[in-house]
């Protein structure tokens, strides 16, 4: 007989009642002004428009997996690309992202963090909508807030379900007396038309956009973004006309401002300045912020904080050379040597002008005696600038220093946007050509005819780093033939295994050949 009192599983704990919440301002604030109150009785909770607005944010708090905390998307997914490698101190600094990098890997070292802290964010979103109907508000902010709260919910959905695949759907919260052994996975299809539907019902209620320079909405969830999320699920779902319907509308006339207020930023390169938060270009940004003081105590616990992109992407024992005269080498904070750039990326960027934004060309310093620094594994002496840390961005607060760089990550940009809907509409016709064609000339490049492999290889130039990369590649069916050197198996890797402890006395099945 299973034993039904072993309770430690993300699914069941996660989505009791009794869970943290963060308590927040709304008076000159953001989200990224958040503090922790500790776990407290939610029966006695969400009583008015104060305390359903920290438990939205909250919601919100699950957006860090993509850029901080322990094993942050991005550079978990670029490990597993054919444009980056794992990289760290040696080949085994990190078993997870190692073991991904090169698909050897297992449910025992797969990083249980994917399916916890996702699943983390939707039992916060399902007490959310549980409980706010009742709450003491004004309807049309109790509106806003659950259309919120189920836009991100859809997204964590989203997360799991093509990273996992066959994934549970819990839509309420979980009692101490159900019988959450017996949860069992849903097909993809269902949790896709789920979260999709839940986008669709709640458009309406969110703003159009958010007035720039509102430092108190800043970040949320907004009929554009939410437009946008839904148009990359429905590309995913491989409902292309609907994606491409969805998209247009975010997207408006290439090149121009559209409704929504968005439009491609000038100058490539601004986008990875530390200091240029929410630009035009930004659909959807994870905040990071030094005044959280952030530390490594919750560090792999589910409260991890902090952005943790800069200090992994960090070249190892980085220095300047003192002694040459008018150096201009950068100077860089050492950190960890994850991700260097492939030589393949490297030579498929050549005389390209997003080169120098994206790839640091160390080995070149290096070789002119300007810098000095360790090589990690498999060091290529190319990393990845759009992320690299530099010193004058480190924090000069409290907290430790590798946990508070203020660098945000941009889940979902314009230029993704654009090459997305030309991506849904095949790669031809005229509304793909003047998508790709502003692309291109946002950095001064000529038109090429459209067609589906000038889009697949303008994202890849455009977007590399970002995280999207390894999913491109197995959207497209493209992953068997890339990353065969790797080790990539058809209808096996395109998923990852289910944590080994998520599977224990549950009634979770593991995905073939894992």
């Amino acid at each position: 007989m299973k034993n039904k009192r072993l309770i430690y599983k993300s699914i069941s704990v996660l989505m009791l009642t009794g869970m943290s919440f963060g308590a927040v301002s709304c008076n000159d604030s953001n989200l990224e002004d958040v503090k922790n109150t500790g776990t407290f009785d939610t029966d006695n909770y969400f009583k008015n428009e104060e305390q359903s607005f920290s438990g939205l944010i909250a919601v919100y708090d699950m957006l860090r997996k993509y850029s901080g905390g322990f094993e942050n998307e991005v550079t978990f997914f670029n490990a597993a690309s054919d444009d980056f490698y794992s990289g760290g101190g040696s080949s085994t600094d990190g078993a997870g992202i190692q073991g991904f990098s090169n698909y050897t890997i297992n449910a025992v070292i797969m990083p249980p963090s994917y399916w916890k802290d996702y699943y983390q964010g939707i039992a916060k979103a399902n007490l959310l909508l549980e409980r706010i109907p009742n709450a003491d508000m004004d309807d049309q902010k109790r509106k806003r807030f659950i259309a919120e709260a189920k836009v991100l919910r859809s997204l964590y959905y989203f997360e799991l379900v093509r990273i996992f695949g066959n994934i549970p759907m819990i839509l309420k919260p979980i009692q101490f007396n159900d019988d959450y052994y017996n949860i069992k996975q849903e097909d993809p299809k269902v949790i896709y038309n789920q979260i999709e539907t839940d986008i669709l019902a709640s458009i309406n209620d969110l703003p159009v956009s958010i007035p720039s320079g509102n430092k108190a909405e800043t970040g949320r969830i907004t009929q554009g973004s939410a437009r946008a999320i839904l148009g990359k699920i429905y590309l995913y779902d491989k409902k292309n006309a609907l994606a491409a319907e969805q998209l247009q509308m975010v997207n408006g006339i290439p090149g121009q401002a559209n409704q929504y207020g968005y439009q491609l930023v000038q100058n490539f390169a601004d986008l990875w300045k530390v200091s240029n938060k929410f630009t035009t270009e930004s659909i959807l940004e994870v905040m990071h912020t030094n005044t959280g003081n952030s530390v490594w105590d919750f560090w792999g616990q589910g409260k991890d904080e902090g952005n943790s992109i800069n200090v992994m992407l960090g070249i190892i024992s980085y220095g300047r050379n003192t002694n040459i005269p008018n150096n201009d080498a950068p100077s860089i904070y050492s950190g960890w040597g994850f991700n260097p750039v492939t030589d393949d990326l490297f030579n498929f960027m050549q005389n390209d002008p997003r080169l120098d934004a994206t790839i640091f060309n160390a080995k070149k310093l290096k070789a002119e005696n300007k810098i000095v620094y360790s090589p990690g594994y498999k060091d290529s002496g190319y990393f990845l600038n759009k992320y690299l840390p530099r010193t004058s961005d480190v924090t000069t607060g409290g907290g430790n220093a590798e946990l508070n760089f203020q660098q945000n990550y941009i889940a979902i940009r314009l230029a993704d946007t654009y090459l997305m809907e030309a991506e849904a509409l095949g790669g031809s016709g005229a509304r793909a050509q003047v998508l790709l064609d502003a692309v291109r000339s946002r950095v001064g490049l000529s038109s090429i005819p459209a067609t589906l492999q000038a889009v697949k290889d303008e994202r890849r130039r455009e977007l590399a780093g970002e995280g999207h990369r390894w999913f491109d590649l197995v959207r497209w069916g493209d992953a068997p033939a890339k990353l065969a050197t790797r080790g990539f198996k058809s209808g096996k890797n395109e998923v990852l295994p289910i944590p080994f402890n998520e599977l224990t006395n549950t009634a979770l099945k593991q995905n073939p050949g894992y």
